[in-house]
């Protein structure tokens, strides 16, 4: 009994001890999970406020980089905005000054109309003094008149009705040399005018043409890129250098230059296809007699064809179209062609353009006067052995090619027809005019010095030939004489007749191009000195 109770009892203490242990663990525990549950609490908290923290640290950078943005952006348009009101203020200052620039020429025009105002009351007043004067002239001739046939009926004793023929006859004789006196007065004032107006339209025609003159020499270069090159031109025994020579008809000299071919001949269009066939063989390298021959042929059918593209330039220069292909063909090879020096293809263009300028100012055709312009010096493209005359030879084929007859006449004229009966169109003039002005424009023509002097020293030689020159000057490249004559040996009549006999042997004995103008000058000084 005792130990049932014993072991009873100490399972007993054993199970509050068990229970003890238990409740003991379950309030550490539950004092652990507190401490821990506190801990999470504070560090939640930190966290959060380590979040509100960036929060409101990144929320106020925000707003500073929005601040800033907005900064720039009003900084921005206020730059535009700045801009905009220099530019508006540039644009009304220059208004401004538009406008004071207006109201100055305003004020300048109204000071013009009041000047031509006051001049005009002038003029009036002037006319009417001198109306005033003329009719007390016509009554003190009146007068005059009554009283010379009151002395005429006294001397000669007429009787009235004679007296009255005598007057009539008088007054006849008056209005005779008035009318005469008013004829000259018309006729000088017409040509000051005709003379004033032609020498304008000229002027203006040549102004608005600008035409260059380039002589073509003999003689045309080639640039080699090594002296090596001339023996492969020159060729085994020379085979090569003889065979491009016959095949273009130029002489090619060889000497000591360096880097230098020179091609020589007359007919500036050959040496262009020398030229153009050796610049070939020089870039392909092959030159032998064959290779030779091959590339002269395509570089003579390349240059006929630059010719008729020339032609057609020329064309289109002149302002004109519809030109058949043949005459434009023979127009390109004028670029080939020199007269005096003057590039005949140049010299057509201007003519064409001079003629449709004066004709325009004439208020005649100017197509067709520019056409006869620019084919006047066709007739010198062809090679032609005959005796025909290039005027004669350019209005032919003109007219097998279909161009008019106003046109074929104008060429004719224009070439130099002898027969006035052969000039039927007012644009025959024209033309002829406007082929003077491009021969005789200063640098159109070259000429040896030598011969230059030799035609000065010529024209003051045929001036001093004549009775009463006391001097004669070549002036203006030779385009003027002035001629110094004796007063007491001639009178105005008979210099004005001096300068005609003197122009009419120059065009007999000289030649020239262009027109060579004299002047004759007759003058009396009379010098006293005070001492």
């Amino acid at each position: 009994m005792h130990r049932g109770f014993v072991f009873y009892g100490g399972r007993m203490t054993t199970l509050a001890v068990a229970i003890l242990a238990g409740g003991l663990g379950f309030l550490i525990g539950w004092l652990l999970r507190q401490k821990i549950g506190q801990d999470k609490i504070a560090r939640a908290e930190a966290h959060a406020r380590n979040i509100e923290n960036d929060a409101r640290l990144e929320a106020e950078n925000l707003k500073q980089e929005k601040l800033l943005e907005a900064r720039d952006d009003i900084f921005q348009k206020r730059q535009e905005l700045e801009q905009q009101i220099k530019s508006r203020q540039a644009e009304i200052q220059k208004r401004e000054a538009s406008l004071n620039g207006r109201e100055i020429n305003l004020d300048r025009k109204v000071d013009i109309l009041n000047r031509k105002e006051r001049e005009l009351a002038q003029s009036e007043t002037n006319l009417l003094n001198l109306e005033k004067r003329l009719a007390a002239k016509e009554a003190e001739i009146e007068k005059i008149i009554a009283e010379e046939n009151k002395r005429l009926e006294q001397i000669s004793g007429l009787t009235n009705v004679e007296a009255k023929r005598l007057q009539l006859e008088n007054l006849l004789e008056i209005a005779k040399q008035e009318a005469a006196q008013t004829i000259k007065e018309i006729k000088d004032k017409a040509k000051i005018t005709a003379n004033r107006e032609a020498k304008e339209i000229v002027l203006e025609a040549i102004q608005r043409t600008a035409m260059s003159h380039v002589a073509e020499t003999t003689v045309s270069i080639v640039k080699l890129l090594n002296d090596d090159m001339k023996g492969r031109i020159i060729g085994r025994e020379g085979r090569n250098i003889r065979t491009f020579e016959a095949a273009t008809g130029i002489e090619v000299l060889i000497d000591d230059t360096p880097g230098t071919v020179m091609l020589s001949g007359f007919d500036p269009m050959r040496r262009d296809v020398a030229k153009l066939s050796l610049e070939k063989l020089l870039v392909d390298g092959r030159i032998h007699p064959g290779r030779i021959e091959e590339v002269v042929e395509k570089a003579r059918i390349e240059i006929e064809e630059k010719t008729y593209e020339a032609g057609e330039q020329a064309m289109l220069e002149a302002g004109l179209h519809g030109i058949h292909p043949e005459l434009l063909r023979l127009l390109g090879k004028l670029k080939y062609r020199t007269s005096h020096g003057q590039n005949l293809l140049q010299h057509s263009i201007e003519v064409a353009i001079l003629s449709g300028l004066i004709a325009s100012n004439l208020e005649l055709d100017t197509s067709n006067a520019r056409r006869a312009g620019l084919l006047h010096e066709i007739g010198r493209a062809i090679e032609n052995d005959s005796d025909v005359k290039p005027g004669e030879a350019a209005k032919a084929l003109a007219s097998k090619f279909g161009e008019n007859e106003v046109v074929q006449n104008a060429i004719l004229a224009a070439c130099g027809a002898e027969d006035s009966a052969q000039i039927l169109f007012p644009l025959c003039i024209v033309v002829a005019a406007a082929n003077d002005i491009s021969e005789s424009r200063p640098g159109a023509h070259k000429e040896m010095l030598e011969s230059y002097f030799k035609r000065l020293h010529q024209l003051e030689q045929i001036a001093s030939s004549f009775r009463g020159v006391i001097g004669a000057y070549a002036i203006q490249a030779g385009r003027e004489i002035r001629v110094v004559v004796e007063h007491r040996d001639l009178d105005d009549a008979r210099a004005q007749q001096l300068a005609f006999d003197i122009a009419k042997q120059i065009q007999e004995k000289v030649q020239y191009p262009g027109q060579i103008k004299v002047t004759v000058i007759r003058e009396h000084r009379s010098v006293g000195y005070a001492k």
